[in-house]
């Protein structure tokens, strides 16, 4: 029996640059409030349209939720790039 034995290399990402960490971090800030409008605003626009009053809070925390998700996954990708 042959096995293949595979050596894997680590190539260290470069550090990203000041501003491009600013620039991500800015996102992340624009992007949770705007995730809740946006899930306010189709709550909201179903709600007229079905002539019902709960949609718009239960969409408005899709979009909570929505934009802490994306946080999350941010910080660990960030946390994972760090660490290598």
């Amino acid at each position: 029996m042959f096995h293949n034995h595979r050596t894997l290399i680590s190539v260290a990402a470069p550090k990203k640059s000041w501003p491009a960490l600013v620039g991500e971090y800015t996102s992340l800030a624009v992007m949770l409030p705007a995730a809740t409008f946006v899930g306010y605003a189709i709550g909201y626009l179903l709600d007229k349209a079905l002539h019902t009053r709960w949609l718009t809070v239960t969409f408005a925390i899709l979009g909570v939720v929505a934009g802490f998700v994306q946080l999350v996954r941010q910080l660990m990708q960030d946390t994972r790039d760090d660490g290598q």
